[in-house]
């Protein structure tokens, strides 16, 4: 019989907080009204390590992956959030020396949409994840996430070329018109607690679109370009006008959860003009949110 070596008493008997297996790659098929949405997913499994244990045996979180997966597989799973607590649950009980579980699933979803004048149908890649945190007592934090790309254009240098143009031309018509600025492609990221009511990951991909200057278009003819730098303008955001909106968006559609729901949202634009990227983050609770937003 082969010795299993993970058994042993270890030289150093410390607890590990998080060992496992990373980058899994897997096909997952989600429910939806039309049809299934098919993402093509990576997992991380993590588990703690007793201080008795001289290792993990890591091919068990890859059996329990497959042996999930291959059932979920035969037909589409009601969310990714039911699918990553199965998971949790499995690990703990193919790992009975373990107390935590934690499972992360990345996926990219393809969300078809249209360009705002022609209305050209074009694709979207938006970036959703899961994030499942379990004990073996059944307590359990679940989070959602996405990220999205967007526009976002400077409102600062738009000021300063407007006080620049109406110092040197003197028309009003200067003070109504949007003004050229430096743009950044942005990357706006939501997690979210999910609770016991159900949270969509359609609102947060709207939340995180709708708190940029402009949304951005794979296709667009010349009349979409057109409208897509025009609203670009009109909008000027910093980089914490956009985790602010989000914040502000999240109060609106997410008003009824409980208070203690953590929240976490981030915003990094790419400039144009400067080597470097623009970071604002916000983490906090809904309660302190709603407080915060509607004092």
């Amino acid at each position: 019989m082969l010795p299993d070596v993970q058994l042993l008493k270890p030289d150093v008997p410390v607890r590990i907080n998080r060992v496992g297996v990373k980058g899994v790659k897997k096909l997952v098929e989600v429910e939806a009204k039309s049809r299934p949405i098919i993402l093509i997913s990576t997992f991380d499994i993590f588990i703690d390590l007793p201080p008795e244990m001289k290792g993990a045996n890591l091919s068990r979180n890859l059996e329990a992956i497959y042996e999930i997966l291959e059932k979920a597989t035969e037909k589409p799973v009601k969310d990714v959030e039911s699918l990553c607590l199965s998971l949790a649950e499995m690990v703990l009980k193919k790992h009975e020396y373990a107390e935590i579980a934690e499972v992360r699933m990345n996926s990219e979803l393809i969300v078809r949409k249209k360009t705002p004048v022609t209305k050209l149908r074009t694709d979207e890649v938006v970036k959703i994840s899961c994030e499942v945190f379990m004990s073996r007592k059944k307590e359990r934090r679940v989070f959602l996430g996405v990220e999205v790309l967007g526009a976002t254009a400077c409102p600062c240098a738009q000021e300063m070329m407007r006080a620049k143009l109406l110092k040197e031309f003197k028309s009003d018509v200067l003070k109504k018109i949007p003004l050229p600025t430096h743009n950044q492609r942005g990357r706006a990221m939501i997690k979210f607690e999910v609770k016991d009511k159900p949270v969509r990951l359609e609102d947060l991909i709207n939340v995180a679109k709708s708190s940029m200057s402009s949304e951005t278009y794979e296709l667009l003819k010349r009349e979409d370009e057109v409208e897509v730098v025009k609203r670009l303008h009109e909008r000027p955001m910093f980089v914490e006008d956009c985790v602010r909106a989000m914040a502000k968006k999240i109060v609106e559609v997410y008003g009824d959860y409980p208070d203690d729901t953590l929240i976490y949202l981030r915003q990094e634009n790419e400039e144009s003009i400067h080597p470097h990227n623009v970071v604002a983050e916000l983490f906090t609770t809904l309660g302190d949110l709603k407080r915060q937003v509607n004092s």
